[in-house]
């Protein structure tokens, strides 16, 4: 199987796609959280499925994401990890995507 290594073009905001598509998906976890007050942070798993991206991949951009401050990241005791936005991370998240 070959690594998705497309070569995209950089976009004009100079974003890695990579890291614009996990961002989309970490804003939509968290919209879902905000309408729906029993909603958990999606795991790792379902955001790696839900962004196509691989977990290694996943797991060291949302590291990045957790050093910049916006990402939290956490183990339950099963095992399972799980990503959110944190609070400044949506705060940002819209000026990320804005067109204005």
């Amino acid at each position: 199987m070959g690594m998705a290594t497309q070569e995209a073009p950089q976009q004009d905001d100079g974003l890695d796609p990579v890291k614009v598509t996990i961002l989309r998906h970490l804003g939509d976890a968290a919209q879902e959280t905000a309408q729906d007050s029993n909603a958990a942070p999606w795991s790792l798993a379902k955001l790696s499925k839900r962004s196509c991206i691989p977990m290694s991949t996943l797991l060291r951009v949302l590291n990045e994401f957790e050093s910049a401050g916006i990402v939290d990241l956490s183990t339950h005791e099963d095992g399972r990890s799980f990503a959110a936005l944190n609070a400044t991370g949506v705060d940002i998240f819209p000026t990320l995507f804005s067109t204005q």
